[in-house]
């Protein structure tokens, strides 16, 4: 028997390659292999880097839904089903929108699928899949199975995931959503064992919020630090406020971590739920611990909130600038589904398309509402914009150099590699047309 593992891509324009800065290695499709039996045999279709090839040989199709690649899903699994052939879906979006997965396949997985895959798989074999699979949220103890990887041409960064979920509730956060604000740390074994099979010189540890747990993140940094490795992962900035930690995610080989900013504007962290940036009066004194410590910062803003006008999006860039920030996305707000974001600005009359997911014509890089004091179009021009005022030639060298003072020199060559693609990639990314000219050449 044979399972198709398929991975969506999110679109691209007529005639242009598919981003490069989309193509990581999909580590959900990895740890879904670990899980098959050796009897099953799988392949993988990666909709990013190669075309689908709809009339391979199979019994069973499996495909992970993000938002994003939901309308993608969707056609794809049509084409399968049209042959007789069932279509199981799962992932984020799945478990967000069940009823509405359900519709476009045979079986969905609600939540992870560690404690139901193996159930799922028999009752395939039986040929009675259920239309629902209920997994549970904390159980992942598993070590990917990075083999179904094998001549597939991803960015030379290895994951390894060391966590899943945070215990915030951000309003516009899907995942928050997913695991109830809860944050479910990995068992370290686990860790250590996926960074030694790691092929690549740079290490993503995957995880929402890796400092979510600080007791725990002090002995996983102590356990990673014999390996004398070079990582990047997300935190908040309120862990520059202990600073032993900090000194020990250094030791341990932390080279840059994402730090969700998100706003400046005191009432807008109000609104998002974020109000534990609110006592940051201190945001310069910690941003300086973090590069005092030799990390880098790849800072993150949204932009959409009611109190969000020109003048916000500019302080942030102006701040962004000031600190000589590793990178820094430039983002507008999205809502969602089934996020308290999603729902709110549903009540209020403010969203453009009910599902932009599903809607033709919804492009990348756009608003999918009204915010109050600008117009969609015009957010989505200021966020192109500052994007490309943070990318220009004379703020990437300014940043550069600092980087060459925080960063040890295995990470220079990455700066200018990751900040002039992406100084390249700003108009490239703007409205791609969402599940849009993905069965054509070039990749």
């Amino acid at each position: 028997m044979k399972i198709t593992f398929i991975l969506p891509a999110i679109g691209k324009k007529q005639g242009q390659k598919y981003i490069g800065t989309w193509k990581m290695e999909p580590l959900t499709i990895a740890v879904l292999k670990a899980l098959t039996p050796a009897d099953i045999e799988t392949e993988l279709f990666d909709d990013r880097i190669e075309l689908i090839d709809y009339n391979t040989e199979t019994d069973l199709v499996c495909i992970t839904v993000e938002t994003y690649t939901a309308k993608r899903s969707y056609r794809i699994a049509g084409k399968f089903r049209e042959r007789g052939i069932p279509v199981v879906m799962g992932g984020y979006h799945v478990t967000l929108c069940p009823e509405e997965a359900a519709v476009y396949s045979d079986s969905i997985i609600v939540g992870n699928a560690e404690t139901v895959w193996a159930g799922m798989l028999e009752d395939w074999k039986k040929g009675s899949l259920k239309k629902k699979y209920l997994g549970g949220v904390g159980e992942y103890d598993i070590s990917p199975d990075r083999s179904i990887f094998t001549d597939k041409k991803y960015l030379p960064v290895s994951l390894v995931e060391t966590g899943r979920g945070c215990c915030h509730s951000c309003e516009f956060c899907s995942i928050s959503q997913f695991y109830c604000s809860r944050y479910y740390c990995r068992d370290h074994s686990l860790i250590i064992e996926d960074i030694k099979r790691s092929a690549y010189k740079y290490t993503f540890l995957v995880d929402d919020n890796l400092v979510a747990d600080h007791r725990n993140a002090m002995s996983l940094f102590e356990e990673i630090t014999p390996l004398n490795i070079k990582w990047a992962g997300q935190g908040t900035l309120s862990m520059a406020r202990d600073e032993k930690l900090l000194r020990a995610m250094k030791k341990s080989g932390c080279e840059i971590i994402l730090i969700g900013f998100e706003s400046l504007n005191k009432e807008n962290l109000k609104q998002m739920n974020k109000s534990f940036n609110l006592a940051v009066g201190e945001r310069d004194e910690l941003v300086k611990r973090i590069h005092d410590a030799g990390i880098g910062i790849y800072a993150t803003f949204v932009f959409g909130y009611d109190n969000d006008d020109e003048q916000t999006v500019s302080d942030a860039v102006e701040f962004a600038k000031k600190h000589n920030f590793y990178t820094a996305a430039f983002n507008h707000l999205l809502p969602f589904p089934n996020t308290a974001l999603y729902h709110r600005l549903k009540e209020d009359n403010r969203l453009i398309y009910d599902k932009w997911w599903l809607a033709d014509g919804y492009n990348y890089g756009e608003l999918a509402f009204n915010p109050k004091q600008i117009s969609a179009e015009k957010m989505s021009r200021l966020c192109r914009d500052a994007r490309k005022e943070f990318s220009s030639p004379k703020t990437v060298l300014s940043r550069g150099f600092a980087s060459l003072g925080r960063t040890s020199p295995l990470m220079w060559g990455l700066f200018w590699g990751m900040n002039l693609r992406l100084g390249e990639e700003i108009d490239q990314k703007m409205n791609v047309p969402i599940g849009e000219n993905l069965d054509e050449f070039p990749k």
